[in-house]
Order: C-alpha cells, then structure tokens, then sequence
C-alpha cells in the first residue's frame, strides 16, 4: 500500500501504542514510530524529522503528566537537558547532511547490553540509588543519538540509569520531561535544515501520531506509577534488548556500511 492512500487511523493508533511504550517504560517512541515509518518507504531523515515533529507535543503532555503524578526528579532532569538539547541540535544538523548507517549497530551493542544488566538487576536484591554522575556526556549522547536514529533519547538514557541503580519510575518521568526540551530544539533544527515543505507533505503523519501519542500520555504516565519495581525492570530490559537485537540482526543481514 503506498503511503499517501493510508488513512491518518493508521498512524494515529502508531502513536498511541508507541506512546504507551515510551510513557511507561521510558523508552521507544521514536524507535518504534521510525521503524514502521521507514519499513513504509519514509527516507530516515524525514522520518526522524516527522516523528520529533510530533514529540513536542507528546513529550510535553507526557512530561507535564509525569510531574502531576510525582515521577519527577528535578535535579535529575535539571542535569540532562542542556547537554541533551546540544547533543539533539548537532545530531539533527548532521542527519539532514551526512548519512550515518553504520552508528545504528554500535549504538545496539551498547543498549543490548544495557538491557541485559537491568534484567539482571530485577533480579538482585540491590537497593535503588540516585545517580547523579556523568549526565552531562550521558544527555550529550543521548540527544546525539535521539536525532540520528529516529528515537534513542530514552533508551540510551533511561536504560543506562535503570542499569546504574536509579529506581525505574522517577528515572521515566525524568526522562521524560526533559525529553520535551531535547525533542523541541531538535524539531527546530529540522525545520530549518529540511525547510517547511516538506513538514507539509508528512503532515498527515505528523497530524495522526500526534493525537494517538497525546490520548495515550496521561494514561502511560499512571501505568509508570503504579507499575511494580521488579516487574517493570523487566520489562524495560526484556524491550531494550529485543528491539536492539532486531537492529543488529538486520545490520548482520544487510551491512549498513556496504553500498
């Protein structure tokens, strides 16, 4: 089916399971809405570029809804913005100019791994605890990686705090909320990389995924709260390792870094 004849339905329930995902676990917005975008035949830039379109809005209810139901911590957020607004900007100038296939699977190994010490994690007795070192280059990372691939700010950040001890729902909610500032400027730089024109033409993308992920952030951010610790770091892992296993089995398949 080509893409102009698929009713706005389609992607509206794209964002709502993708926001449900995200709000919930932290994690996998922008990697689920890009990867059904681009398996429609969206060029990888105007994916990324339609999906972060959407993400202001959804990100700013999901954040705003997070704070309502006391997920936040703010000195967490505090510290992830502004290194994550500047490794968004660069990443998204650099998508809309150079092509970057071969970062995909580097950035796979590291989450798979990720992934495999929160489930680990889930099963050990260890306590959580507040980590506040190395967010700068943490944020940095993930706002680079966010605009590169479509989607990576909450994997790479939440899955690295979950890992590093902090507890599942305060660490989602405060991702969360500064993935609105992140997914903003980022929005802002594909505007003015890619010009409006072609905003227009991926509206109805941009339009459905929107509605489906603002009916579903309220409603992900009350599963984030009321979510067991045990069963919820399971479920972060278990999604973190699947989905980057998927993306190195296709780089096995089909070497990005081959013509």
């Amino acid at each position: 089916m080509e893409l102009q004849t698929l009713p706005i339905w389609v992607f509206i329930i794209v964002g709502f399971v993708a926001q449900m995902i995200d709000g919930a676990l932290g994690m996998a917005y922008g990697v689920t809405s890009t990867t059904i975008l681009t398996s429609l035949g969206v060029p990888n830039k105007y994916a990324s570029a339609s999906v972060h379109a959407a993400e202001v809005v959804t990100t700013g209810i999901s954040g705003l809804s997070h704070w309502r139901m006391g997920n936040v911590h703010f000195d967490l957020a505090r510290k992830l913005v502004i290194p994550g607004v500047l490794g968004g900007v660069i990443g998204a100038y650099i998508l809309t100019n150079l092509e970057t296939p071969w970062l995909k699977p580097l950035v796979a190994v590291y989450l798979a791994i990720m992934g495999m010490v929160i489930i680990l994690r889930a099963f050990s007795a260890l306590a959580p605890r507040q980590v506040r070192s190395w967010l700068i280059p943490l944020g940095f990372v993930g706002g680079f990686m966010d605009a590169i691939g479509g989607g990576g700010w909450g994997p790479i950040v939440t899955s690295t705090l979950v890992a590093r001890g902090n507890a599942p729902r305060f660490t989602v909610g405060s991702v969360n909320l500064t993935e609105f500032f992140v997914t903003t400027a980022q929005s802002i730089t594909f505007v003015l990389a890619l010009g409006t024109t072609q905003f227009v033409e991926y509206g109805k993308i941009i339009l459905g995924l929107l509605i489906g992920g603002a009916i579903a952030a309220p409603l992900a951010a009350y599963a984030a709260k009321k979510l067991p610790l045990k069963p919820f770091m399971l479920l972060v892992g278990i999604l973190i390792v699947v989905l980057n296993v998927r993306v190195l089995v296709k780089a096995i398949w089909n070497p990005p870094w081959l013509p």
